[in-house]
């Protein structure tokens, strides 16, 4: 089989899969419309998120009999149209959930003790303390939106943190050691943290607007590592003015091109977050651990032998 990998991940790929006989072709720049006339001879793709595979794009690939996504979201192909053509569709969520959960809890701790903002004030010379005055995890309810690979690992990581914690899923039957299922009511009731491990579909975008926001029975700490459309910024910005939040770590933003390698644009609202001490962002980076490069890319591979060899 004839494999065209469009994103740089880890070598791993192109090395296991070349030692199993399968032909990689590696094209890292190539534009849209350069790759679509050549991928007829192709039987499988290997994508991060730099093209995006959409209905004209698979009706293109005559022999292409599946994609491989290194990561968890598969919103950048469009699935209904694979699945007509029967392309089938591999992503490796499990090779970076360790590293999502990791920095959910560390975003967490970090603005809920205001480290971020009170170690740069002490290196410009501001000593504040009473200011500083963090509040602590220990006691609280942490609501989770979507209990799939992402939701389930931060869950297991706040099992020794003393709180309880709930979750909320489309699908039944879920709950574990780690949390209880609860309906999307009852944890807008009791969370005090709110984190959303969602995939990004017309029904999960603006999840979390003015109508969710207001439904929240507690003031609480938001937190998105899923995707940036998923929290609609103007209704975030509002109740983190008027404290209904009282804070968010977010690792993703509406404002990111859908390649997650930079921001579309700048506007007033992107840089209320940018520069309120209420928020912590970061560039899209969580589950991007020196490790998870290694897990995700393996993850992949064991899927294409699993399937194709």
């Amino acid at each position: 089989m004839k494999i065209l990998q469009l994103d740089k991940n880890h070598r791993l790929i192109a090395e296991q899969l070349s030692a199993k006989g399968f032909l990689i072709e590696e094209d890292f720049y190539s534009s849209y419309q350069e790759i679509l006339e050549k991928i007829r001879h192709f039987d499988g793709i290997i994508i991060r998120s730099r093209i995006p595979l959409d209905k004209n794009f698979l009706e293109n690939a005559k022999n292409l009999k599946f994609i491989a996504r290194v990561g968890a979201g598969m919103e950048n192909i469009d699935a209904e149209t694979a699945q007509k053509l029967n392309i089938k569709l591999i992503n490796s969520p499990e090779g970076n959930r360790d590293a999502v959960a990791e920095q959910v809890v560390g975003m967490l701790l970090v603005l809920m003790n205001r480290l971020f903002i009170s170690s740069i004030e002490v290196k410009n010379g501001i000593w504040k303390r009473e200011e500083n005055r963090g509040t602590e995890l220990k006691g609280k309810t942490f609501g989770i939106i979507g209990y799939g690979n992402m939701g389930k690992a931060v869950a297991k990581r706040l099992s020794g943190f003393g709180v309880e914690v709930i979750f909320h899923d489309i699908l039944p039957n879920l709950e574990d050691e780690f949390a209880t299922q609860v309906s999307r009511q009852e944890l807008q009731e009791k969370a005090d943290i709110v984190s959303l491990h969602l995939p990004l579909t017309q029904e999960s975008k603006y999840y979390v607007d003015g109508k969710f926001i207001a439904a929240m029975k507690k003031n609480f700490y938001l937190i998105n590592t899923a995707r940036g459309e998923q929290v609609k910024s103007k209704s975030l910005i509002e109740a983190l003015k008027a404290g209904k939040i009282l804070g968010a770590a977010l690792d993703v933003l509406e404002y990111e091109k859908p390649s997650f390698e930079n921001l579309n644009t700048k506007n007033p609202d992107l840089q209320y977050l940018l520069e309120s001490e209420k928020v912590i962002v970061t560039p899209h980076i969580a589950g991007w651990t020196v490790e998870s490069k290694r897990k995700l890319a393996q993850v992949i591979v064991d899927k294409i032998l699993v399937n194709f060899s």
